[in-house]
């Protein structure tokens, strides 16, 4: 076949697919595994220029004009200015930039070599909050949500040879945005994970989903999604278990299979053990390293191959303390989860959002279990259908990337959400969407409702959407936010007692260095922090169904949320670790608690 001709009808084929998908009222969606493909990194130096008062569109800066007459002039350069570091946030580079919520203009050129027979797209794992990209003076793409990533395809657009790119970031808060107006983390802005310019074949593997078949290690099943609807042969194989298979796609270019796996090992937390999954077809093939193990719940345990577990947890913020800056790095997630790990985990809770997949990896690596959730933190517009949409959507798109990732054990829904009809439903379209997606995990959320009921002696919570999930999870702060009742040793719950319980969050502020009465609330020390561990680690033994405990939070964290001027100065204090790397007097009691347990816990026995 003519080259211009396979070019012109891949060409076509793609458009059909893309309209096809539309009236189907589909939404376009990335790659599974974009780190396995053929890719070359955009990161680096970009040329930057701040629109305070957003003319960046009406003045067309994406054109990136010069003058070539006497008579010509523009307000505006990306030469010669502002040079912002991708990936990475606006905040931490300038300190002009400390607070800002606006627009910030990015812009960089880059070689491209377009061959016929390969694609290209353009990769983005994540960009805060808001963003429009420009290629060569064209508007390409869009997109909305701080913490997914997305893709668009550049195949056809790309010039041989030097290419101009632009994208518009925006991070303002608003009302129907998620996370909203308020949230108690930094609002930064910027193109803060890898940009990629990824090149694959015309037809090659775009999707699959690969897991146990029915709880049984003795077979695995696969999901194959090609990328051009096409009736072809498609190979996986799994090298060390000496297993492969084929099979012929349907029309549609879809395809299920099941292998038999005999002697495969599941992944267990703290032992992790990932097999090299090979996936190809004609003229593609793609492979990354998966772990396999099942989930359930039985009465109020939690089940990991069968075995119940309990969730020594903590939570960190995508957050480096020192530089205050975003998290984006391989090497910033040895920090984080190395700090974790030396905690006694063997889970993380990433709050509050779908964090990078550098530590989503690594995670699974090191055998550490993950909850996984969108920022519907507090101050959502439950109301707004259009609220509604986007949370579905990046819902969609946190279960899209990291769905074969075994290590990520729950998604979660929502953290610390108010009863309402409107709430209800909005949090249903989630589980619904996410169950038929993604069967193979428990699906779980934060409530902040448990209140002392004086008349039974019990701490109880009265929200029925919790009969809705497999895992209920409460934030509480006693000692705290909320003064003791009573004692620790009387503190008994009887909160949704027919399923597991995590304490999901806990805990108090203390300034490191800062010493004074552990029994006054208001010293801000280590020893009233240790104190408020040591009475909520009493009060966990009269919780019967705990299931895991995570305290709040592993790292010192920045938000303006907290203007104490003598011991907050725009710092959460609540970490274990301060914001210089130092632990504080209630490290060593969590870390203590997690090491008896690792040896004694049994689903909180």
């Amino acid at each position: 076949m003519n080259c211009r001709f396979s070019y012109f009808v891949t060409i076509l084929s793609m458009l059909t697919t893309a309209l096809a998908a539309q009236a189907a009222g589909q939404e376009t969606s990335f790659m599974t595994n974009v780190y396995g493909r053929d890719y070359q990194l955009l990161n680096g130096k970009w040329n930057a220029i701040v629109d305070l008062y957003d003319q960046g569109e009406k003045m067309k800066v994406y054109e990136n004009r010069t003058p070539r007459t006497n008579e010509e002039f523009f307000e505006y350069s990306f030469e010669g200015g502002l040079r912002l570091n991708v990936p990475g946030d606006w905040n931490s580079q300038l300190p002009e930039l400390k607070y800002y919520e606006g627009t910030v203009w990015y812009a960089r050129h880059f070689e491209a070599d377009p061959r016929p027979g390969e694609r290209q797209f353009l990769y983005f794992g994540a960009v805060s909050y808001r963003c429009k990209v420009y290629l060569n003076e064209e508007k390409i793409a869009e997109h909305e949500g701080g913490f997914t990533p997305f893709e668009t395809e550049l195949t056809g657009k790309l010039k041989d040879g030097d290419n101009f790119l632009t994208v518009m970031v925006n991070n303002r808060r608003t009302t129907d945005a998620i996370p909203a107006l308020a949230f108690d983390w930094w609002n930064y802005g910027g193109i803060t994970r890898d940009v990629m310019l990824v090149t694959v074949p015309d037809q090659y593997v775009r999707d699959y989903f690969v897991r146990l078949a029915d709880n049984d290690s003795k077979s695995v099943r696969v999901s194959v999604t090609l990328a051009q609807p096409q009736e072809t042969e498609v190979t996986v194989s799994i090298p060390e278990l000496k297993v492969s298979q084929s099979v012929m796609t349907s029309p549609d270019g879809k395809a299920e299979l099941t292998l038999k796996t005999p002697r495969l090992q599941l992944w267990q937390p703290e032992k992790a053990r990932l097999y090299d999954v090979v996936l190809s077809c004609a003229g593609d093939t793609v492979s990354e390293k998966i772990g396999f193990r099942y989930l359930e719940t039985d009465g109020t345990k939690i089940l990991v191959n069968g075995e119940p577990v309990f969730m020594r947890s903590v939570s960190f913020h995508e957050e480096i303390p020192q530089r205050r800056g975003r998290a984006f790095s391989e090497a910033d997630a040895h920090m984080l989860l190395s700090e974790a790990a030396a905690l006694g985990v063997n889970m993380i809770r990433l709050a509050h959002y779908p964090q990078n997949e550098y530590i989503v990896r690594l995670a699974e690596q090191m055998g550490i279990i993950l909850w996984q959730e969108i920022p519907v933190w507090q101050g959502i517009d439950f109301e707004d259908a259009g609220t509604k949409a986007k949370a579905q959507r990046m819902f969609v798109e946190m279960l899209q990337r990291d769905k074969n990732r075994c290590a990520v054990c729950f998604w979660g829904v929502a953290n610390e959400t108010k009863p309402s009809d409107a709430r209800n439903a909005f949090l249903l379209s989630l589980l619904e969407k996410g169950r038929a997606m993604d069967p193979t995990r428990l699906y779980a959320a934060a409530f902040d409702l448990v209140y002392f009921n004086e008349e039974t002696g019990l701490f109880e919570m009265d929200d029925p959407f919790a009969d809705n999930l497999d895992v209920v999870a409460v934030n509480k702060y006693m000692g705290w936010y909320h003064p003791w009742p009573v004692p620790p040793t009387e503190a008994v719950w009887n909160v949704v007692p027919d399923k597991p319980l995590i304490i999901s969050e806990f805990g108090g502020e203390a300034l490191y260095g800062q010493h004074g009465d552990r029994d006054v609330t208001s010293s801000w020390s280590e020893e009233y922090q240790a104190r408020l561990y040591e009475d909520n680690l009493e009060m966990f033994k009269h919780i019967p169904n705990l299931a895991g405990v995570s305290p709040w939070v592993l790292f010192d964290f920045r938000s303006p949320y907290r203007f104490h001027p003598v011991n907050q100065e725009d710092w959460n204090r609540k970490g274990l670790v301060s914001d210089q790397g130092y632990r504080k007097q209630a490290w060593y009691i969590m870390h203590e608690f997690y090491k008896e347990c690792s040896k004694n816990c049994r689903n909180g026995k």
